[in-house]
């Protein structure tokens, strides 16, 4: 398969699809040609404002039109693009444009009653930036709106973005994409344009997207799934694309039947959730076709639920990570419920995955080991960090996934639990080092040990063990509010406990082990 980049997606969308229906975002529709020449002059107001090929360019915001419009033009104008995630504060927003240098951010004033740009200024962040642009929202004084930003567009010929946009090359970096880890500080995996495209023309010929689908994205775009699977998978089906900034059964259910809905991804919980809803039977559903999940194990009866219930004719699992540009395994449209339901589904094309031991030769089928992936879909490296990045990719090219997983014989994998600490939260990785890092900023907390436990709706939830610093009393439904204020609501803990001491080993490292069983107790 010929690899491609980016930009050259969006020309080959607008020449295949043309006046096919790219977008609906509220009132705005937009065909494929007028998408292209949005992104276009995107690329151009970046270029007048002096964006090189390979500066970074961010996107904080919510799925709206106007980010994917920002993101796909920072592509074709050589630059690189730092999604960040909306649940992040200022501070956590503000350590990833420092460390990128991001010279723009596009950004909104007014989602969920949050104000994006004023979170930086109160937490002293984001002074390196050249500009800020609103998307939406009210435009706070040094600020520039979206509109005067693309004015600027008019000052650069478009045979000049052209060139820019050709220039881009197949193992150019397209995306930096911050994964937390086990040290607590966020890694940036460096995502190459050629990968990322051609994971992504697999994922969408496995899954069955086509040019006739309604995809409804509730899945963020700045995660993986919803930029790569949801954003580029549409320029390369014509498939059209239906933004969804927040997600509520109501809204969503209503969306499906007004907008004919065909394809709607997410992890389980959605499902369940619109499942449980008393309104389910009240909407016309019958356009459903198609879904994706995964994150979280996804129960049998569930699987027929989707397909009685709603309607679905596809179900289909899969799994990956952001090192792999999001995509590693899958199960096939014409799996049997039995294997969606308990497996990851299969290799995709042309990448290996493997079940290794300490050793790393691979185990016996049916026997637990490491999950290692090698392939054209894997990151070039993580950004600034050559040592992580050589622990997380070995000399023979497997990336070491950290988790733990079983293949059966014809090479369907099972996730069953992680080396790392990490838990999954309604479909967000939390990783308790990077968790009890930010708590222990905490007057009142001297040590803090957090252990994902099982959480019906969301899979898992954060429980924090602290104890407290010397003569004090922390109140654990504070803990609560103060976590909740200070970190994206995802990584914070539902439920504090506090203790004397945490047990440790004989080499002074915390048992969670023994914390997890105490946490389910206190469930």
């Amino acid at each position: 398969m010929p690899e491609t980049t980016i930009p050259r997606l969006v020309d080959e969308a607008a020449e295949r699809f043309g006046d096919h229906e790219a977008f609906v975002d509220g009132d705005l529709r937009c065909s494929y040609a007028a998408y292209r020449d949005r992104i276009r002059e995107a690329a151009r107001a970046l270029m007048a404002r002096g964006v090189e090929p390979g500066d970074c360019v961010a996107v904080w915001a919510p799925n709206v039109a106007e980010w994917a419009v920002a993101a796909l033009g920072a592509h074709c104008a050589g630059a690189t693009l730092v999604p960040i995630n909306t649940r992040f504060k200022g501070r956590e927003a503000g350590d990833l444009l420092d460390r990128t240098s991001a010279k723009v951010l596009f950004t909104v004033t007014d989602f969920l009653d949050t104000d994006y740009v004023a979170l930086l200024a109160e937490a002293g962040a984001g002074g390196g930036l050249e500009e800020t642009v609103v998307l939406r929202g009210s435009v706070p004084p040094g600020c520039t709106s979206w509109d005067d930003f693309l004015a600027a567009a008019a000052g650069v010929d478009d045979a000049d973005r052209a060139a820019r946009s050709a220039a881009v090359g197949p193992d150019d970096c397209c995306h930096v994409m911050f994964t937390s880890g086990t040290t607590g500080a966020p890694k940036g995996a460096m995502l190459r344009h050629g990968a990322v495209c051609r994971a992504f023309r697999s994922w969408s010929d496995v899954v069955g997207l086509r040019r006739d689908d309604r995809y409804l994205v509730v899945n963020p775009f700045f995660h993986a799934f919803g930029l790569n699977s949801g954003i580029l998978a549409c320029l390369i089906t014509g498939a059209t694309l239906v933004p969804h900034p927040v997600f509520d059964v109501p809204a969503v259910m209503a969306r499906v039947a007004e907008e004919r809905i065909s394809m709607l991804p997410g992890p389980p919980a959605i499902y369940q959730t619109i499942l449980n809803h008393p309104d389910v039977g009240d909407l016309d559903l019958s356009s459903l076709r198609l879904a994706v999940t995964g994150a979280a194990p996804v129960p049998v009866p569930l699987i027929h639920a989707m397909r009685d219930t709603l309607g679905f004719e596809t179900v289909i699992t899969g799994y990956g990570l952001t090192e792999a540009s999001g995509i590693a395994t899958m199960c096939r449209h014409d799996d049997p419920p039995e294997v969606i339901s308990a497996t990851s589904g299969r290799a995709i094309d042309d990448v290996e995955v493997l079940v290794v031991g300490p050793d790393g030769a691979e185990v016996p089928r049916g026997e637990p080991g490491e999950v290692v992936v090698r392939g054209y879909n894997l990151m070039s490296g993580y950004l600034d960090d050559p040592g992580q990045t050589a622990e997380a990719i070995d000399a023979d090219g497997w990336l070491h996934t950290g988790d733990i997983g079983v293949m059966d014989e014809a090479g369907y994998l099972d996730i069953t639990d992680r080396l790392k600490d990490m838990f999954i939260n309604g479909g967000f990785n939390v990783y308790p080092a990077e968790v009890e890092g930010l708590l222990l900023a905490h007057p009142e907390i001297a040590q803090v040990a957090v252990v994902g436990v099982p959480d019906e709706r969301l899979g898992e939830v954060g429980m924090a063990f602290v104890v407290p610093a010397s003569g004090c009393s922390p109140d654990p439904d504070d803990l609560v509010a103060w976590a909740r204020a200070e970190m994206a609501n995802y990584k914070s803990p539902r439920r504090f406990a506090v203790v004397d001491a945490l047990p440790t080993n004989a080499s002074g490292k915390v048992l969670k082990v023994e914390l997890r069983q105490r946490a389910t107790g206190a469930n």
